[in-house]
């Protein structure tokens, strides 16, 4: 892991590149959602699928890059195995609501588990503290386990959901839109 640096990369360089972002999971947060007399009611358990679901970017006709034209004014940091392209992490000011998303992330698998992806969230987390932003936020999706627990482990929390974001069945497909949030502390002081 010596060998590993993770470095300002630019758009000029860098623009369209395609990010496989892939995943096996097992289990999912099963998002219930019920309305009451007096309000709503939501519920999140963890069940296990009865056989692992793979998600690859061939299945979605939006696949993940770097630098889209919508997320003007994005920055961007990769990480290298020498001069192999290992991994990214792209931040998106939200400036209207003074936080900062966290718009992609993706490490070669081969790479994961090592500490890289930490490496990106600090590079992330002292994006957020040097701008003043109040949070850094991003999407993931409620089948998407173990990257929610690696966001839980790096002090993020579950700040919102969609039910309806992908299609009008993400629920009843386990695919729902997780917000999460790291909170600055330090934007509060």
């Amino acid at each position: 892991m010596e060998n590993i640096i993770i470095k300002r990369i630019f758009k000029k360089d860098f623009k369209g590149t395609t990010l496989p972002i892939s995943y096996t999971t097992e289990s999912y947060y099963d998002v219930t959602l019920e309305k009451t007399s007096d309000g709503w009611r939501t519920e999140f358990t963890k069940k296990n699928f009865e056989k692992p679901v793979t998600h690859t970017p061939e299945e979605y006709d939006f696949p993940d890059k770097l630098f889209q034209a919508h997320w003007k004014g994005a920055f961007a940091y990769g990480a290298f195995d020498g001069e192999k392209f290992i991994g990214a992490i792209e931040l998106y000011p939200e400036k209207w609501a003074n936080r900062i998303r966290v718009t992609e992330l993706w490490l070669d698998e081969r790479y994961r588990k090592q500490g890289i992806g930490k490496r990106h969230m600090d590079v992330a987390k002292a994006e957020a503290e040097k701008r003043k932003a109040r949070m850094l936020i991003l999407e993931t999706q409620s089948c998407n386990v173990n990257a929610i627990g690696f966001y839980l482990h790096q002090g993020f929390d579950l700040v919102g959901f969609l039910s309806c974001e992908y299609s009008n069945t993400d629920m009843d497909r386990k695919e729902v839109r997780l917000e999460m949030g790291w909170f600055n502390k330090a934007a509060n002081e």
